[in-house]
């Protein structure tokens, strides 16, 4: 076998209801010159006999103890042997040509590092939801980064492998260990990475046309797990303070307040009125011209907030199904 042009990883974890689709969804790409590497990252349910049910030259899986996702990634990196480095959640799915679009765009623009695109919002049966992440393409600056994340999902970039490399390190205490994503972090691993890229290694994002990823939205512990993800995303930002002070001092509280919004639309498509008030207020008080700004978004969040207060559950709850998803932008 010809050494690959992508390397995808996909880090397998507890998601045998969803891995067989989004392998499926790789094998079915109209790119072919790819190696797909599957990370078993010590998961206890049936989802590794499901990979190896593929039978395709271009898998391999890699076997390791739980490290979480952001472990997975790395093992899955430091495995590949691709110019470009492609992620895939293995319970999300890829359009058919999303692999194709994107290195023609990498091949076409030798400058731009991180290629991505939009993404459609499916539920836990894979049918779609009324809301997407249709992001900033062209332009895209630290500042967008840190406020915005316009790469919206871990499943969406395709990257250089000689970009990642600019950002790898040791693990702190496993010394003979490469890593890109940081260890640490069992949330916003991503968004830390991107900022590290963007802001800490001149690294230039780009995006694409289309919704060229499914991203799955999961029922869970979402609500109790909010606070955790602010948590996690101050400490990417207090990293991110250390390399890059003047990007933090100048767009961090913004960045802040629009992470707060989001988080407030997560609270009410959990239907917790109460706490998507407190989360919308906090927004406001860092950054009072979102009002001005972004009126419509940020109103939309507040008359969701009232109507998880005044609607009965079942009907919000159909009502959050049918127009807002639950992930929507922040």
């Amino acid at each position: 076998m010809h050494t690959p042009l992508v390397s995808v990883i996909m880090p397998v974890y507890n998601v045998e209801r969803f891995v067989g689709e989004a392998i499926c969804s790789v094998l079915d790409q109209s790119y072919r010159h790819f190696e797909l590497i599957i990370v078993d990252d010590g998961g206890s349910d049936e989802s590794v006999a499901i990979c190896k049910g593929f039978s395709d030259s271009r898998i391999r899986i890699v076997h390791q103890a739980n490290r979480g996702l952001a472990g997975a990634r790395n093992t899955g990196i430091d495995a590949s042997q691709g110019k470009y480095i492609a992620l895939l959640d293995s319970d999300d799915r890829w359009d058919a040509d999303k692999l194709l679009l994107h290195v023609i765009h990498l091949e076409a623009n030798a400058s731009v590092d991180v290629s991505y695109s939009g993404s459609r919002m499916i539920d836990a049966n894979g049918r779609p939801l009324s809301v997407a992440m249709r992001p900033r393409l062209m332009g895209i600056t630290p500042a967008h980064i840190l406020q915005r994340n316009p790469v919206g999902n871990g499943s969406a970039p395709v990257l250089r492998m000689a970009a990642l490399e600019r950002a790898g390190f040791a693990h702190p205490d496993e010394p003979s260990r490469r890593c890109w994503f940081d260890e640490s972090f069992r949330q916003s691993e991503d968004i830390e990475l991107w900022i590290r890229l963007a802001a800490g290694h001149g690294c230039r994002f780009e995006g694409i046309d289309g919704l060229l990823t499914d991203y799955r939205i999961v029922g869970g512990d979402l609500s109790a797990n909010i606070p955790r993800q602010y948590d996690t995303w101050q400490r990417a930002i207090g990293k991110a303070l250390g390399y890059a002070p003047a990007l933090i001092a100048r767009h961090g509280r913004a960045a802040a307040a629009f992470q707060l919004r989001y988080l407030a639309r997560r609270a009410v498509q959990l239907g917790d009125a109460p706490f998507a008030t407190s989360l919308l207020r906090q927004a406001l008080a860092l950054h009072p011209m979102m009002t001005l700004t972004e009126p419509a978004k940020t109103a939309q969040t507040a008359a969701a907030a009232l109507a998880a207060r005044l609607l009965p559950r079942a009907a919000f709850a159909k009502l959050v199904s049918a127009r807002l998803g639950t992930a929507a932008a922040a």
